[in-house]
């Protein structure tokens, strides 16, 4: 019986434990079509990233025209 009752207890302890850390952990809800992280996303700072250029490289496109013209401009004599 003793044997029993120590079972009996370590599964309780387990499943306490298991429903403690699910609880405390954060996890997943969907509230108001919103797939939310964990209950504190209401003390979340949001960030906000405004959209930029679709094409990346538009400053080193400019930069290396630049530099062809400039090239132009000194093998023409124009610029030394």
């Amino acid at each position: 019986m003793k044997n029993v009752m120590g079972k009996l207890t370590g599964m309780t302890t387990g499943l306490m434990v298991c429903a403690l850390a699910l609880t405390s952990i954060g996890c997943q809800s969907w509230i108001g079509g919103q797939t939310l992280p964990s209950p504190h996303y209401l003390t979340d700072d949001i960030q906000y990233f405004p959209k930029g250029p679709e094409f990346r490289l538009t400053n080193t496109v400019r930069q290396l025209e630049e530099y062809r013209l400039q090239q132009e401009a000194i093998e023409a004599g124009i610029v030394e």
